[in-house]
């Protein structure tokens, strides 16, 4: 049972944020503090990424732990209230985030996750795996070191036809 009127449950989940969550604001930061510039929620790219690093075609997602379903087998069976509406809303997320990457894959992007948790008890690593990515790219490596035969070509954005900087 909720210990919540509907009332008092509402005003909790309207003030959930679905940018700027402080998870994406400490990433965003250190990645800034090393020089690796960003947009933030792109929306011209599927799953509106928290941090599209459009220059290598890297998207960044900060997922929370509830709402994207880490360990969800486990998690679904200790939802205790309203179990009609959460189970298939956050397996919808799931699913939505898998279609999105998929997408995203098909466009020569690549996609990292971080779990929120990760990024508060380990941002270094965080930090470090974008890095990587980008050194991987800029010297042609990604597909060998990702498991690929040869490197994947990866298509830098201001490499492609139409694509206009923000500075121009």
């Amino acid at each position: 049972m909720d210990v919540l009127t509907p009332e008092q449950r509402h005003k909790n989940m309207s003030h959930i944020r679905s940018k700027n969550t402080s998870i994406e604001v400490l990433l965003r930061k250190a990645l800034w503090r090393e020089g690796i510039r960003y947009r933030k929620n792109y929306a011209a790219l599927p799953g509106k990424p928290d941090i599209a690093i459009t220059k290598y075609k890297i998207a960044v997602f900060c997922d929370g732990e509830l709402w994207h379903g880490k360990n969800w087998e486990d998690k679904k069976n200790r939802i205790k209230t309203n179990r009609d509406y959460w189970i298939p809303k956050i397996e919808r997320n799931i699913y939505r985030d898998i279609e999105n990457e998929k997408k995203l894959e098909g466009m020569c992007w690549i996609v990292i996750r971080f779990w929120g948790d990760k990024i508060k008890n380990n941002l270094k690593d965080c930090v470090d795996e974008v890095k990587e990515t980008i050194y991987e790219i800029k010297n042609n490596i990604y597909g060998i070191t990702h498991g690929y035969n040869e490197p994947v070509d990866l298509m830098a954005a201001e490499d492609e036809p139409g694509y206009k900087a923000d500075n121009e």
